[in-house]
């Protein structure tokens, strides 16, 4: 892109141009309404204003995923020790932990790797044609050649791919629900508006990136590129900060305690050491072997492979994510802020009620379903009425519907009367060979009606209107009753205008239906007319968010619906759902945002007639009250918000392009109910990190106590620094691994979720940790002792009893590691397959290690003698048992 299409000055300020007359709007643009601009124009505005194109979501490259890779603290943390080893002459344990990095590194690479490029093959889309006037003629021009002032013919159907104000309009909608968040098609005209109307008000308007679905119009260019309400979404999108997950930042707190830990007891081993007479390079060695202890090498590789995994299960399920710590982060949330319109309901128009009078006909959203009354089927062919109102809705229509297939062009009000009619048997092709058409008055926004005249037999036609139930009731004198036109009286007129009002309140989008008889075609189509009944239509909850809803509230998550929808829209879906505990509870509307007090804000489950930068503000809202928060959407007015949210999760099928981009997790069947399986993937993936975590800390936490108390006693090393490398990446790294894919406890979707500040590790952990590592601590130094001083097996064998006995105890310390409520045999533990296969490896590996010849030189380890392994396993076994009672006295406790 030029850098001219980044420039913002446009001919005049496009935030007042619904505030003035036709006229005035050309005048300003030095455009001609009749012949449009000329070539000469165009060419130096393009030069000025740029092509018309929104600055496009950049590529991740293969060398910044790969880059991304390195920013942990851990990474930082393990370099460090590579360094220092090879800087000191310890090649063999300098490139061990080289070798970590890297294969942590390509893990990680790879499996982002995917799901970048996963999300990028989403973001297909085509070069969109536009017809414009220049110099007097109408020619077709790429999208991107439209410049400021130019004329759009526009006809249904269009996409709009530029910002317009409209100059003429003949029964002109749009569907704006992508930009505003109103699901139903908008009407627009030429009239000017109020200056402080809203967006989604501003009917003498279009929007780059809606769609026209009838009519037709001419309108100017006034806003290209970033200049558009697009381009000012896109740029907020831009400028809106990532935020860290709350994953990350928790391992970045743990990065940075182990560097204080590590660092504060090496150089206080290392100086008393120094101080007490010993040799530097011994005792630089000595850092060296405790900053291996000190630093789990494994970490990263679980935690990376633990996500990957959870990505996985998530991707199966129809959940795809870019980043393998946004995961996790969906486990912490406790508020879901969810657009309404594709999101919790299906966008698109649905006929649920008919009612004729003193009668209510249910309609089931599913297009194989029939008609019920009072739960019982009905069947047309015997029933006048209800044919005859059907009839109306399908004749008095210029959608198209196809019933095998998708397919359906029109109002999505006409095509939703076109399904109605369908349920029913009666198609728009077959009744119009029985009752051909002769006149048509199309709907008009004044009149509010629309209708058709159709020959019923020779000499003999119907007219069949429909529109607003107010204007249609003003041009009525009877009403259909069993079979006939009785008078309107004031008490039947009362009827329908009230249930009119009642269903309109609740939400309801309302059609009425009339009818009449006539000879002379070319007579009024409004007047003396006999009125049939109503419809009432809604854009339908999708199925399954119900009970979503419910597991989230059972979870103890939120859900906030977050739309720019009208009040009584928002409030009918929010009932439908149980999303709101009472029918009257209150809905914030956007022009009262700012006026609510913060309480009743975070009390609130709705919001509607909310833009998007108000939606950064309620997310910005509940994240500085520590929640956790997670946005659902797919329209481009939610974009900014999903990238602001601690998870953005955008619809894959439904979702613009722009939305995608800025998520952090696309669901590609669009389901909310996924969000739940999603939820309860990340509880259980951060529970397992909790578990391993916990696991590696404890083993490397002895390793140090070990070496470190070694020290201070003036023993020889137990560990030697190659032997802890071994242990950090062999009998650490695969039971920790085990833990990470587990298959978590099925009632964790019961449990309120973790406070965002939660740490991975909270205080009681760390103290379990210090004892766990005593205990384990305490059999090695007893096992090399009792190799010293009592089987007198010389300084490789003592060595290599403190080695075996570390390595069996950090094993046998796995089934520790289950919750303190389970049973001692049967728990998450003992049936995770993956911790069994993961012992009997570590116990080939250990065996390696020391009958494997070259091994075992490598590590300076000997084959122990009988009584050298009874020592063993009984040393061994210790922090087992000591752990094992321990939960049970917990439990006992509790």
């Amino acid at each position: 892109m030029s850098r001219a299409a980044d420039k913002h000055n446009v001919l005049v300020d496009p935030e007042n141009l619904h505030t003035l007359e036709v006229e005035e709007v050309l005048n300003r643009f030095e455009v001609d309404r009749n012949k449009g601009l000329n070539e000469q124009t165009v060419k130096i505005r393009r030069e000025q204003y740029g092509i018309n194109k929104l600055r496009q979501h950049k590529s991740r490259s293969i060398w910044s995923v790969f880059i991304s890779q390195f920013k942990s603290i851990i990474i930082g943390i393990l370099a460090v020790a590579a360094a220092a080893a090879l800087i000191y002459g310890e090649w063999i344990e300098g490139w061990a932990v080289l070798v970590v990095i890297l294969i942590n590194t390509l893990i990680g690479f790879i499996t982002e790797l995917r799901a970048v490029r996963a999300m990028e093959a989403l973001s297909q889309i085509g070069v969109v044609k536009t017809r414009v006037k220049r110099e007097g003629r109408v020619v077709e021009v790429d999208a991107e050649d439209l410049v400021p002032g130019d004329l759009v013919v526009i006809e249904g159907g269009d996409i709009i791919t530029a910002d317009l104000r409209i100059i003429n309009a003949s029964k002109l909608q749009a569907n704006e629900s992508a930009l505003t968040g109103e699901s139903l098609p908008v009407s627009k005209n030429e009239m000017k508006v109020k200056e402080e109307s809203v967006l989604a008000e501003r009917s003498n308007m279009l929007y780059k990136g809606t769609a026209v679905t009838r009519g037709s119009g001419l309108a100017v260019v006034v806003g290209t590129a970033m200049s558009t309400e697009l381009g000012k979404i896109s740029s907020l999108v831009e400028t809106t900060e990532d935020e860290l997950t709350p994953l990350e930042e928790r391992l970045d707190v743990l990065g940075y305690k182990l560097i204080y830990v590590s660092v504060g007891i090496i150089i206080a081993i290392v100086i008393s050491g120094i101080v007490s007479g010993k040799e530097i390079v011994l005792m630089i060695e000595t850092g060296i072997a405790l900053a291996v202890a000190a630093i789990p090498e494994g970490l990263p590789i679980v935690a990376t492979l633990s996500l990957a995994k959870g990505l996985k299960t998530l991707a199966n399920k129809n959940a795809l994510v870019n980043k393998l710590s946004s995961v996790e982060t969906l486990g912490a949330t406790s508020v879901i802020c969810t657009d309404k319109t594709g999101t919790l309901t299906e966008n698109q128009m649905t006929a649920t009620q008919v009612h004729l009078y003193n009668r209510t006909i249910d309609v089931n959203g599913k297009i194989d379903q029939e008609l019920t009354e009072e739960g019982n089927p009905l069947h047309i062919e015997h029933d006048g009425d209800l044919r005859l109102a059907l009839q109306v809705g399908v004749i008095c229509n210029n959608a198209t519907f196809e019933p095998n297939s998708e397919e359906a062009n029109g109002d999505p009000l006409e095509i939703a009367l076109l399904e109605l009619g369908y349920k029913a048997g009666l198609l728009h092709s077959e009744l119009m060979k029985v009752h051909p058409e002769v006149r048509e008055d199309a709907f008009d926004s004044t009149t509010k009606m629309m209708a058709t005249w159709n020959k019923i037999e020779e000499g003999k036609l119907r007219v069949y209107i429909k529109g607003a139930p107010e204007a249609i009731l003003q041009n009525c004198s009877t009403y259909l009753k069993e079979g006939d036109c009785k008078e309107l009286g004031n008490d039947e007129q009362d009827h329908w205008s009230n249930l009119n009002n009642k269903l309109a309140g609740e939400g309801y989008r309302m059609i009425a239906l009339a009818t009449k008889m006539a000879q002379d075609p070319e007579g009024n189509s409004y007047e003396d007319l006999c009125f049939i009944g109503l419809v009432a239509l809604m854009d339908p909850p999708r199925e399954g968010v119900k009970e979503a809803i419910e597991e989230c509230r059972q979870a103890g998550i939120n859900v906030v619906m977050v739309t720019g929808d009208q009040v009584e829209t928002a409030r009918y879906i929010a009932n439908k759902l149980k999303l709101v505990e009472k029918s009257n509870s209150a809905v914030i509307h956007g022009s009262k945002l700012y006026e609510t007090d913060k309480q009743t804000k975070l009390n609130s489950f709705v919001y509607a007639r909310i833009d998007p930068k108000q939606k950064l503000e309620i997310i910005d809202m509940y994240q500085n009250e520590n929640q956790t928060v997670a946005m659902t959407g797919d329209g481009v007015n939610d974009a900014p918000a999903l990238k602001k949210a601690d998870i953005g999760i955008a619809m894959g099928r439904r979702g613009t392009q722009v939305a995608r981009e800025a998520a952090d997790i696309v669901l590609t069947d669009d389901a909310f109910s996924t969000i739940v399986l999603a939820v309860e993937q990340g509880r259980i993936i951060f529970n397992n990190i909790r578990k391993f975590v916990f696991y590696l800390l404890s083993c490397n936490v002895s390793e140090v106590a070990v070496v470190g108390i070694a020290s201070f006693i003036g023993l020889p090393l137990p560990i030697l620094p190659l032997q802890i490398l071994f242990l950090n990446l062999v009998t650490d790294v695969f039971p920790a691994l085990a833990l990470g894919v587990g298959e978590g406890d099925k009632t964790i979707m019961k449990e309120r979720p973790r406070k965002s500040e939660e740490p991975i590790l909270n205080r009681k952990h760390w103290k379990m940790i210090g004892a766990y590592s005593l205990i384990m601590t305490a059999a090695v130094l007893g096992s090399f002792l009792i190799g010293s001083h009592w089987l007198e097996v010389g300084a490789e064998g003592a060595v290599t009893m403190s080695f075996l006995t570390l390595a069996l105890s950090q094993l046998w310390h796995v089934f520790n590691m289950r919750e303190e409520n389970s049973r001692i045999f049967i728990n998450s533990i003992t049936k995770n397959k993956w911790i069994w296969a993961a012992i009997v490896l570590c116990l080939v590996l250990l065996l390696s290690a020391i009958y494997v010849p070259i091994l075992s030189d490598v590590l300076s380890l000997i084959p122990p003698s009988f009584s050298m392994w009874a020592i063993i396993l009984l040393m061994s076994l210790i922090p087992l048992v000591t752990g094992q009672l321990v939960l049970i006295l917990r439990k006992a406790m509790r």
